[in-house]
C-alpha cells in the first residue's frame, strides 16, 4: 500500500487551509468506511495524492437541528446517529430507514452522512431520501461559501463537482408539509451488509381532497447520476392516487432508466424489478395495497 503524508486539522479554518495548501494532493477523511478501501484498490482518480486531511475530530461538524423550517446535518454526523434521532424519525423517517441498511453497525457507527454523498455511489442508500427531500449542501473554502443543491454536485458515478480545496460540512432540506408520506426500499443480494442492487425513496404530499400536491420519486443504482423521475411524478399530480395511476408511475420509472442508462448486462433484472419496486414503494408510504 502507498504510504500517505497525514494532517490533523484542529479546526474548519485550519482544515481549509491545509485543503487550499495541497488541493488536488489531497484528500479529506472522516470515517474511511469507503475511502480507505478504494485506496487500497487500483484506482486512477488518486494517482498524485499525497495527504489524508483526517477531520473525524471536528465536532463542530456533528450535528442535527432544527433550524426554523430546516433540517440541518453536520457533514460528521453518522449513519446510525441519524438513524436513532428522534427529529429525523419525525420530519424524514425514510431518511432514518435509508441509513439504518447501510452496511454494518460498525460501518453506521463509523460512516458519515457527508462521506456518503462525496464518494457518489450510485448505490448510495442515503442518497435517494435526501434527493427526495430536495436537499442542498454547503461547501467551505478559503474563498467562502456556497450552498447548492446536492444533485447538482453528481458529475458521474464516484465523481462530484466539489473543488478540491472544498470541504463539505453540512447537508440540509425544508421540512415536509403537513401531510406528507414518504416510504423507502431497497433490494440487495443478501438483508444484511448489503449493497444495494437497486433502492427507491419517494415523498407524496396530499392536499385536503386527497389528490397529490407534490410528489418526488428519486430510484437508486438504476440513473447515470441522483436524481428525480419528474415523467413518472407527472402522472401522480392533481390526482388521487389510484392503484392505476401507481401502476403507470412505476411503469414510468423503469421506461425511464432505460431512457437514460441504456441497455446494459443489468437491465433484464433491473427493468420489472425498478418498476415493482416503485409501486410498492408509493403504495408503501400511502398506505394501501
Amino acid at each position: 500500500m502507498i504510504r500517505y503524508g497525514y494532517k490533523r486539522p484542529d479546526s474548519l479554518k485550519e482544515t481549509c487551509q491545509l485543503l487550499e495548501e495541497y488541493n488536488k494532493q489531497s484528500r479529506v477523511i472522516a470515517g474511511g468506511t469507503d475511502l480507505l478501501v478504494q485506496l487500497r484498490g487500483d484506482d486512477s482518480k488518486y494517482i498524485g495524492l499525497e495527504y489524508l486531511i483526517d477531520i473525524s475530530f471536528l465536532k463542530e461538524l456533528d450535528y442535527i437541528l432544527e433550524d426554523n423550517d430546516v433540517i440541518r446535518i453536520g457533514a460528521l454526523t453518522t449513519h446510525d446517529k441519524i438513524s436513532k434521532s428522534s427529529l429525523i424519525h419525525e420530519e424524514a423517517y425514510f431518511l432514518a430507514e435509508a441509513v439504518n441498511t447501510v452496511g454494518s453497525p460498525q460501518i453506521r457507527h463509523t460512516g458519515t452522512i457527508g462521506g456518503s454523498v462525496c464518494n457518489a455511489s450510485p448505490a448510495a442508500d442515503p442518497i435517494p431520501p435526501l434527493v427526495a427531500l430536495d436537499a442542498q449542501v454547503k461547501l467551505l473554502s478559503t474563498r467562502g461559501t456556497r450552498v447548492v443543491s446536492l444533485v447538482s454536485i453528481f458529475e458521474k458515478p464516484y465523481s462530484t463537482n466539489i473543488a478540491a480545496d472544498e470541504i463539505l460540512v453540512e447537508i440540509s432540506f425544508k421540512k415536509l408539509p403537513a401531510n406528507s408520506k414518504t416510504a423507502f426500499l431497497k433490494v440487495g443480494r443478501r438483508k444484511a451488509l448489503a449493497i444495494a442492487r437497486i433502492n427507491i425513496a419517494v415523498c407524496v404530499t396530499l392536499d385536503d381532497e386527497g389528490k397529490v400536491s407534490e410528489v418526488r420519486i428519486s430510484p437508486g443504482s438504476v440513473l447515470p447520476n441522483p436524481g428525480r423521475v419528474t415523467a413518472a411524478e407527472e402522472i401522480l399530480l392533481g390526482n388521487k392516487p389510484e392503484l392505476d395511476l401507481i401502476d403507470e408511475a412505476g411503469k414510468k420509472v423503469s421506461e425511464e432508466m432505460l431512457k437514460r442508462s441504456g441497455i446494459r448486462w443489468s437491465t433484464e433484472y433491473k427493468k420489472p424489478v425498478i418498476e415493482a419496486l416503485t409501486k410498492r414503494c408509493l403504495k408503501k408510504a400511502l398506505g394501501v395495497c
